[in-house]
């Protein structure tokens, strides 16, 4: 409470001070008040913030078995924890990240559409360059995040040699694995599926229509590039940092020779290409090409549970490695539910969620978590899984190469769409 002395002299002037003082001590009160962002350091409070709040999670929805598994997550964290999730399906994370930049310029700091996203690469580092996400660093606080297996992959604290720094919680890993129809190779060639690109090039020339890849932006289309320069490469360290226009293009000219080799001979004569990994596997379902490729080394396992593929597609990689990350999801700076948003992210860590996104029967996304860290009863999900015939061991999947810096995306991505999104 402001008091005034008795002895205070009443002309005008203080009498119009004293208004103004009420009128500004008004307006504070009646101002609004910004939340403080809710701190996973204390558990508790989160979950009871969190009861009630609705999670709108802006994720890739082009494949129904990982919609059917966020479907189920929506269900868990609905009986466990009173939050209401809602997969916002989307076909390209940039659109997302736009969405948010949006609403930062115009001044819509709370009170956002975008609860959670599932991110990584570029998309991140553009979030994080941006100020768009949850600023203070939060993953590492979540309860279930001491399960991961930080010590030992180090792509679960830097994605694309962006720092995590706390800014996003990993939930699965990844690595680009070829899959093909076994009853086409072996006999009558000389050594099974190409597994380096001179075989792959002089496969796909011998083989016309047969192959395709993703057009970039979708994450496998640019993947394939990123995969195809790690092979030409001379000097790999490069591709760890940014560069310059005139390093780009020196670097990758031997990638768009390549590309141009192969072209005339793709799927359709190379007028279109693939839209995701969804449409690659229907392709090779359908008989229109024999070679197809994900990011998820179960993913074939898993279709041909489905009934999706044969039993005699198998998988493999490229002998010199295959590049390999995680995936992620973050929590914009001004979304609504952020306490929400933790409690979901959290669930995603756990042994149940995990174990049940590693079953091919389900999706057999690989875990993020340590097998070390975890008790009998937790390793005894895992243990239960079984390996179908298309995946490949530890061993098998050989080498991993890491991403690249995301300046090499972006580039890559805008000189392909120069080149080929015409469909010339």
């Amino acid at each position: 409470m402001t008091c005034f002395s008795r002895r205070a002299p009443k002309g005008p002037g203080t009498l119009l001070l004293a208004f103004g003082l009420a009128v500004s001590m008004l307006f504070a009160a009646s101002a609004p008040v910004m939340a403080a962002d809710p701190d996973p350091a204390d558990w508790e409070a989160v979950l009871s913030e969190a009861e009630g709040q609705e999670v709108f999670w802006y994720a890739w929805g082009g494949a129904e078995n990982i919609n059917a598994y966020i479907a189920w997550v929506g269900e868990r964290v609905k009986e466990d924890y009173g939050v209401t999730l809602t997969h916002v399906k989307v076909s390209e994370t940039a659109n997302v990240v736009a969405r948010v930049l949006a609403e930062k310029a115009a001044g819509r700091n709370e009170g956002g559409a975008v609860d959670m996203v599932w991110v990584n690469g570029e998309n991140f580092a553009s979030l994080k360059r941006e100020g768009l996400l949850l600023g203070a660093p939060w993953s590492t606080d979540l309860p279930n995040y001491a399960l991961a297996d930080f010590e030992n992959k180090p792509v679960l604290t830097r994605d694309f040699t962006e720092p995590v720094d706390g800014l996003e919680s990993p939930w699965g890993t990844a690595q680009l694995t070829f899959y093909y129809d076994s009853r086409y190779f072996g006999e009558g060639q000389t050594s099974g599926p190409p597994t380096n690109l001179e075989a792959l090039e002089a496969w796909i020339k011998d083989n016309p229509g047969r192959f395709t890849y993703a057009a970039p932006p979708n994450f496998i289309g640019t993947t394939f590039l990123k995969q195809v320069l790690y092979g030409l490469v001379q000097d790999r360290s490069v591709l760890a940092k940014p560069a310059d226009k005139a390093t780009f293009d020196r670097v990758t000219a031997p990638l768009w020779d390549w590309l141009e080799r192969i072209h005339p001979n793709l799927w359709r004569s190379g007028r279109v290409f693939a839209a995701d990994t969804t449409h690659l596997k229907t392709l090779l379902s359908d008989s229109e090409i024999d070679i197809g490729m994900t990011f998820n080394p179960g993913e074939a396992s898993s279709a041909i549970n489905e009934g999706i593929f044969p039993d005699s597609v198998r998988s493999f990689v490229m002998d010199y490695g295959s590049i390999g990350n995680a995936h992620f999801v973050a929590i914009p700076f001004n979304a609504s539910a952020k306490a929400g948003a933790m409690v979901v992210a959290n669930f995603l860590l756990s042994p149940e969620a995990q174990a049940r996104k590693a079953d091919e029967n389900v999706w057999g996304d690989p875990t993020v978590l340590s097998y070390g860290k975890l008790s009998a009863e937790q390793k005894a999900l895992f243990d239960a899984l079984s390996r179908g015939p298309a995946t490949l061991g530890a061993a098998e999947l050989g080498a991993t190469l890491n991403e690249p810096d995301a300046f090499w995306t972006e580039m890559l991505d805008a000189e392909w769409s120069a080149r080929y999104a015409s469909g010339s």
